[in-house]
């Protein structure tokens, strides 16, 4: 086998390896919403988000939820959520915010919904911030939303029917939005999930892996690397 041979043998392996590994890996963190009351037309409903954490070297700080229609900021009242964290509205949802949680921790908090619409699934579009300042979109739309489905997917939660004779009840005072606890008052508030992805996306992880999948991969590499590296010392020092 040639030097040439082995070179494209090597490039071959670790592809192979590379495409393995990305297949097998998932998307290393979402966030998720789950009710106990989750029925179409239910009143005072409480809502837990749970958003895990995919940074080894910042803890979350922020989770921004854009409400889904049917529901305004009005309707939303903060239940419970970590210590020292402050919830607020904003134009299209809330924000709950504090000090930043330990490095890999994920943060769960809950909110009470006055009522909820009258629909078959609700989605809530969230964004997640970090103290370094990097921010995981989770607001794309998946399978049943007709969207693409690439990774950074919407939470959603599915509702039962509504029961029989339920109404909806009279809308909730409209309320002025409380000061966004954004990373970037000033612009964020008036900017939807969709625009600001499309123009930002310096702090997005492409593909919703994690650095240890990244790193996995890389040794995978170099592992083949070496593999026909030793192989081609070996055969030269068996020539005569």
């Amino acid at each position: 086998m040639s030097r040439i041979t082995l070179s494209r043998t090597a490039v071959a392996v670790a592809a192979a390896a590379t495409a393995v590994l990305l297949t097998a890996v998932p998307a290393a963190a979402h966030v998720e919403v789950e009710s106990d009351n989750a029925q179409a037309l239910a009143q005072d409903v409480e809502l837990t988000f749970t958003a895990e954490s995919e940074s080894g070297t910042a803890g979350i700080s922020e989770l921004r939820v854009i409400l889904p229609k049917g529901i305004t900021p009005a309707d939303v009242a903060y239940g419970k959520g970590p210590k020292g964290w402050k919830f607020s509205t904003t134009p299209d949802g809330y924000a709950v915010k504090g000090p930043a949680v330990k490095v890999g921790a994920d943060v769960e908090h809950s909110v009470v919904v006055r009522q909820l619409p009258d629909a078959e699934e609700l989605v809530f579009k969230t964004l997640q911030s970090y103290s370094d300042g990097k921010v995981d979109r989770w607001i794309e739309l998946g399978d049943s939303g007709g969207g693409h489905g690439h990774g950074n997917e919407a939470p959603v939660l599915d509702l039962k029917a509504a029961a029989p004779g339920a109404k909806p009840v009279s809308p909730s005072p409209t309320a002025p939005a409380t000061p966004s606890a954004s990373p970037t008052p000033a612009a964020e508030p008036t900017v939807s999930p969709d625009t600001q992805a499309a123009a930002d996306t310096t702090n997005d992880d492409d593909s919703g892996m994690s650095a240890v999948a990244w790193s996995g991969i890389a040794v995978v590499f170099l592992i083949a690397l070496a593999a026909v590296a030793f192989a081609v010392r070996r055969r030269n020092s068996a020539r005569p």
